[in-house]
C-alpha cells in the first residue's frame, strides 16, 4: 500500500489542476453572465442544467462514484449561478409603482439580485430605459381576466425598446385594511382600475363604493397614512405585509385563475442563436395597407412560411381615426431563413412592420 503522504501529494496536484480549471470555468461563466445581461436571459436555465448533469455523468462508469459526481456537479452549478447573480447585481430594473405593487413583485422575481426602481407610471418606466437611467423595465402587457394593458401595448408600438423576457405572475387579490378594522366597517374600496374590475362581483355583493388609484401599492400606502376606518384596498399579501395591513378577505378575484403577463423591456433585441428552436418566440407589430384583404393576406403569409401565431390582437391608432395596428406573437426562430422570407413577403402588404420582441418560453 502506498504511503499516505504520497497519496496526499497526488491529491494536492490534482487539486491544483482542478483549481486552474475552476478559474477558467468561472471566467467563462462571467462571459455568459454578460451575454445574459445583454440579452435579458434568466440566470437559471433548467434545461441547460439537466443537460450538463445528464451528459457529464455518462462519463463516469463507476455507479457509486457517479452519485457523488452528480452531487459535485449540482454544487458547481449552484456556485456558478451565485457568481453570475453577483455580476448582474448592478442591473437597474424599473417598474410601475412602489414597493409591494404587482410590478415590484414581478420585477423582484425576474431579477432577484438587482436594484429595483419604482416609477410613477408605465410611460416613465419605459422612457427611463430608453434614456439609459435604467437597464430594464418590467411592465404588464396582459391579464387573463381583464385583457390587454392598452397603455403598455401603445408604448410597444410607438417606442424603441424590445421585449426579451416574459413572466407569468399569478395574481391573488385580497381585501386589506388597517389593524382592528372589520369587514362590516368597510364602505369604500381603493385600488388600481384593473384590480377593481377583477373583483367586481365581491365589490357589488358588499355594495362598496370604489376609488381608483395608480396601482395597488399606492392604494395600500394611502390607506396606511389614513385614519379612515371605512376604507379598504385590494392588493396582494405581499403588499399587506409591506405596509403592515391586515387581510379581511382572501382571494376575492372574480376568476380563480388570474394571471398577469409581465414583459421585460431593454434597449437591444435578444439573440438566441445557440438555443433550441422549439423554445423561441418573437413578437411583431404592424399596420396593413388600405387595400382589400390585406390583413388576410398577411395571415396567409405567416402560415405559409410554417409559423404558428400564439395570438393576434388589434389596437386603435391614436393619431389616425378608425385605423388599427396589430400585435402578433409567433412561435419560431426569428433568425431562421423562413422568418426572414416571411418578413420580406409581409412588407408588400404592410405600411409599418417592426420586430419588438424575441423571447424564450
Amino acid at each position: 500500500m502506498e504511503d499516505i503522504k504520497n497519496l496526499r501529494n497526488k491529491v494536492n496536484e490534482i487539486d491544483k489542476e482542478m483549481t486552474d480549471l475552476f478559474v477558467k470555468r468561472m471566467k467563462i461563466c462571467k462571459e455568459i453572465a454578460e451575454y445574459k445581461k445583454a440579452n435579458s436571459l434568466p440566470i437559471f436555465d433548467a434545461s441547460r442544467e439537466e443537460y450538463v448533469i445528464e451528459n457529464n455523468s455518462k462519463l463516469i462508469e463507476d455507479s457509486q462514484i457517479k452519485d457523488y459526481y452528480i452531487t459535485y456537479l449540482k454544487n458547481l452549478l449552484n456556485v456558478s449561478k451565485e457568481y453570475q447573480r453577483s455580476l448582474l447585481s448592478g442591473l437597474k430594473v424599473t417598474y410601475s409603482g412602489i414597493e409591494g405593487a404587482y410590478g415590484y413583485i414581478a420585477a423582484s422575481r425576474m431579477y432577484p439580485n438587482c436594484e429595483l426602481i419604482g416609477s410613477s407610471n408605465f410611460s416613465k418606466a419605459y422612457s427611463s430605459v430608453e434614456n439609459g437611467t435604467a437597464d430594464r423595465a418590467v411592465l404588464p402587457i396582459e391579464n387573463s381576466f381583464a385583457g390587454d394593458v392598452g397603455e403598455v401595448m401603445d408604448l410597444i408600438f410607438s417606442g424603441t425598446l424590445y421585449i426579451n423576457r416574459i413572466y407569468d405572475l399569478e395574481v391573488e387579490h385580497n381585501l386589506i385594511a388597517k389593524e382592528g378594522v372589520k369587514l362590516s366597517d368597510i364602505e369604500i374600496v381603493v385600488s388600481h382600475p384593473q384590480a377593481l374590475a377583477q373583483c367586481s362581483k365581491f365589490i357589488e355583493n358588499h355594495n362598496f363604493k370604489t376609488i381608483e388609484e395608480v396601482n395597488t401599492a399606492f392604494a395600500a400606502k394611502r390607506l396606511k397614512d389614513s385614519n379612515d376606518k371605512t376604507m379598504a384596498v385590494i392588493a396582494s399579501k405581499e403588499t399587506a405585509n409591506v405596509y403592515g395591513l391586515t387581510i379581511l378577505s382572501e382571494k376575492i378575484n372574480n376568476a380563480e385563475l388570474n394571471t398577469t403577463r409581465f414583459a421585460s423591456f431593454s434597449r437591444t433585441l435578444a439573440n438566441f442563436t445557440n438555443v433550441g428552436a422549439s423554445k423561441k418566440n418573437f413578437i411583431m407589430v404592424f399596420t396593413v395597407k388600405n387595400v382589400a384583404g390585406a390583413l388576410a393576406k398577411c395571415l396567409d403569409i405567416i402560415g405559409a412560411h410554417g409559423f404558428n401565431m400564439r395570438n393576434l390582437r388589434s389596437r386603435p391608432m391614436k393619431d389616425l381615426m378608425w385605423s388599427y395596428y396589430f400585435f402578433c406573437e409567433i412561435e419560431g426562430d426569428l433568425d431562421s431563413d423562413d422568418a426572414k422570407n416571411m418578413l420580406t413577403a409581409l412588407k408588400a402588404f404592410c405600411d409599418r412592420l417592426k420586430i419588438v420582441g424575441n423571447y424564450l418560453i
